[in-house]
């Protein structure tokens, strides 16, 4: 292979993607996060936050960052040195009684806890079984294992049931990975079955809650708490606190065993610098706003009712989601930028979705919807979606 310079040997590759309609560009934004913002100098209603209870610009949040003087604001070190601090104690505490586990661990990103905890956990000749639309974190996370990553066909119980039977016939120890609620797709795993074949193959269960967190479940408590199950001493859960909480960072609930294994032997926890202490005692009052978030949790979900019936009523393909992440199926990445496109001229800010984050041919205006959005927001956003049918059709609408 010849020696070439950076540019030379990437430059084509963005030029290709560039063709493709792959390219991706970072938007600008220039006001808090709402519902109403200001994004590359447009007002725009957002419909891609993953602020689904509108907590982060909440006035109790922003009240918590104003009353610090008892802290600085970087943690100055990672948590085994001098970086733990009391505020990050107590919030491990509450978030491990919320959840009804032994112990959680803090991690600076959602991202970092999927790469801690299966590298930590899973040994060599061991095997991971996770969902084929797994988040891309899970999927590095189970790269950097020595275990051997098995992937099943997404939501594919008798799938994943074969591969737990041959695992146990060859006397291996089993993790299966699963998100709660699907990034991309917004539809939930059968946690009840995923479950219960754990218990009858003692595999290991590690659920990413990141978007479960906060709208679903008693007390925004998840999706294991939608579907009524309890975490026994073999689940390890992963949520993120920069989603529904409108903080920053992730945390890993779980038993003290595990809780320990990780402080000891998790790399990307040991070797980072602990989360700013001003952030934890937010997500401490972020905590408690999710768990009395009764009333947002009931108005997100008329929103998602009210933009279900209005986008079956204009025929257009949506996934099979209840959640509050509504993909608009395009199949082709041109399409669903050119419709992006169109509704940010129209002071709607909705993100085209393209491959590799989603499979090739299935690209889509991926809608979150925020119990701060209002009639008026879903109303117009329909509007403007019956528009794009009309002056850009799609065969997969």
């Amino acid at each position: 292979m010849a020696i070439e310079s950076i540019e030379n040997r990437f430059a084509p590759i963005l030029a290709k993607r560039e063709a493709e309609s792959l390219y991706r560009r970072r938007p600008l934004v220039t006001s808090p996060q709402t519902a109403e913002m200001q994004i590359n100098g447009l007002q725009v209603i957002n419909f891609s936050s993953n602020d689904y209870l509108g907590l982060a610009n909440h006035p109790a949040l922003k009240h918590s960052c104003e009353t610090i003087q008892d802290l600085s604001y970087g943690s100055g070190a990672a948590h085994l040195v001098t970086g733990h601090h009391l505020e990050h104690h107590l919030l491990e505490d509450e978030l491990a009684d919320w959840l009804g586990c032994e112990r959680a661990l803090l991690f600076s990103t959602g991202y970092m806890a999927n790469l801690a905890i299966q590298q930590t956990l899973m040994q060599k000749g061991d095997w991971i079984l996770a969902d084929k639309l797994n988040h891309a974190s899970l999927v590095d996370g189970a790269r950097y294992s020595e275990a051997d990553l098995k992937r099943y066909p997404h939501l594919d119980m008798t799938a994943l049931e074969k591969r737990l039977q041959k695992a146990q016939q060859e006397n291996r120890q089993c993790l299966i990975v699963t998100d709660g609620v699907f990034s991309m797709d917004g539809d939930c795993a059968p946690l009840q079955t995923i479950q219960a074949l754990a218990k009858t193959y003692q595999a290991w269960l590690f659920l990413d809650d990141a978007h479960g967190f906060g709208p679903l479940g008693e007390q925004g408590k998840g999706t294991l708490a939608h579907f009524n199950l309890t975490p026994d001493e073999n689940t390890i859960i992963m949520g993120t606190l920069g989603k529904a909480f409108g903080a920053s960072g992730a945390f890993v609930a779980g038993s003290e065993v595990l809780i320990e294994t990780l402080i000891q032997m998790a790399r990307p926890y040991i070797y980072t610098t602990a989360m700013p202490p001003i952030n934890a005692r937010v997500a401490r009052t972020a905590l408690k706003q999710v768990q009395q978030a009764d009333a947002e949790r009931e108005q997100l979900r008329r929103n998602i009712q009210q933009f279900q019936t209005g986008a079956t009523q204009l025929g257009l393909t949506l996934w099979p989601s209840d959640s509050a992440i509504q993909p608009i199926m395009l199949g082709s990445s041109e399409q669903a930028v050119l419709w992006s496109d169109f509704l940010k001229k129209q002071g709607l800010w909705v993100t085209a979705i393209r491959p590799p984050t989603v499979p090739k041919n299935t690209a889509r205006l991926r809608v979150t919807l925020s119990a701060a959005h209002t009639d008026a927001h879903i109303k117009k956003l329909l509007h403007a979606l019956a528009r794009c049918q009309d002056d850009f059709p799609s065969s997969n609408t």
